[in-house]
């Protein structure tokens, strides 16, 4: 980097400062990490804009605990201060007083050699992966807390706040075990017993993340049997619940953009299901493309970015789940395939499918023909 633009950068940037931090600690920000050494204080020349910090403590035996991460909307030329808690090994809560950091920001030129400076190399990547997300939104899906854990706290809960489901008819019930064999009852039994004496847990409040909530069913009262299976072949009836549960409908980008980043740089499964439920929604729809194709444009440019940057394990767990990132994009190119539709969504359809078979090596031809799994089951009536 040539010194006028070093400068411009240093100028203009935010710094995050970063005090008591232990040696080798895990810190990274957006989609890199370090093993911090004894000098460091921070980062510097952060590019204006969202950012995401994270943290794991590392043991004297090289433990790494669970990582723990927040987003930031950083300021040109801000200076943000946190400080290590030696305790519990994160940030601590102790807010940090203005005459300290007026003190620090007049000693910015000798706190200097004690940053390190923003990797510049992945901001352009950065900015793909987070051009929908927007500072609100970011902070409607936070945990109250703030901070994103990649392990869930969870405390102990009474009966009464345990998840209940219908309760079972107890004449049937009894029926059915009766016409169990001894061996099975005696492992209902047992099941049932332990279920009775495992501890009654669930996540401490605040901790969780506050996405957006699917519909319960999908399809609305009063369908029809032939409209509830109408509704369970195309999904737009919970494309147009959930897309109406937002302020502004390009929010469904933001929360998959969102999912994505808590996941891949957070290591939250929690987000990685909410993931999933977005993508698989917006490839399991028909009717809504058109009106929503300004959404769909968007989506496939989101996609396209993300899955340059999906690491290999991740690849792994997706084939061996079937694979079912290619299986529903599939069924959105066919869907896509056969509507009249503006070309920009179609070329961009397109663009993904041959980036997706020179990454990964995917066949999307003869999409006209039904997998095998999808294939009807046809029943011979005699």
């Amino acid at each position: 980097m040539d010194q006028q633009t070093a400068r411009k950068l240093y100028e203009e940037g935010a710094i995050f400062v970063f005090l008591n931090v232990p040696e080798g600690t895990e810190f990274g920000i957006d989609m890199k990490s370090w093993n911090t050494g004894e000098k460091f204080r921070g980062v510097k020349m952060i590019p204006p804009g969202l950012h995401y910090i994270f943290y794991s403590a590392v043991s004297n035996t090289g433990d790494t605990a669970p990582r723990t991460g927040f987003f930031h909307n950083f300021r040109k030329g801000e200076v943000l201060v946190k400080k290590w808690d030696e305790v519990n090994e994160c940030v601590s809560a102790e807010i940090v007083s203005d005459e300290e950091i007026v003190k620090l920001k007049e000693n910015l030129r000798a706190l200097d050699t004690f940053l390190g400076p923003y990797p510049y190399d992945i901001q352009e990547r950065w900015k793909s992966l987070t051009s929908d997300l927007t500072d609100d939104l970011v902070k409607s899906l936070v945990p109250l807390s703030g901070y994103i854990q990649s392990a869930l706290e969870l405390e102990s809960c009474s009966d009464a706040d345990r998840p209940k489901g219908k309760k079972p008819d107890k004449d049937k019930q009894d029926s059915a075990e009766d016409s169990l064999p001894s061996d099975a009852k005696r492992l209902r039994t047992s099941g049932n017993m332990e279920d009775t004496l495992l501890p009654h847990l669930k996540a401490k409040v605040g901790t969780e993340l506050r996405l957006t909530k699917f519909p319960e069913k999908n399809y609305p009262d009063g369908s029809t049997p032939a409209d509830i299976t109408k509704h369970s072949l195309d999904s737009s009836y919970v494309f147009e619940m959930v897309v109406s549960s937002y302020e502004k409908p390009g929010n469904i980008i933001g929360e998959l953009q969102f999912c994505y980043i808590c996941f891949l740089v957070g290591h939250s499964l929690e987000a990685f299901d909410q993931w999933k439920k977005i993508f698989s929604l917006f490839c399991s729809c028909e009717t809504v493309i058109k009106k929503y194709r300004r959404l769909y444009n968007r989506f496939l440019s989101v996609i396209e970015a993300q899955v340059e940057e999906v690491p290999e394990e991740f690849l792994a767990d997706i084939v061996t789940n079937n694979n079912f990132v290619y299986v529903k994009l599939r069924q959105l190119f066919r869907t896509i395939q056969g509507l009249e539709i503006d070309g920009e969504i179609k070329t961009k359809a397109e663009r993904l499918k041959e980036s997706l078979t020179d990454l990964y090596e995917w066949d999307f031809g003869h999409l006209e023909s039904e997998d095998e799994d999808e294939a009807p089951v046809i029943v011979e009536v005699s």
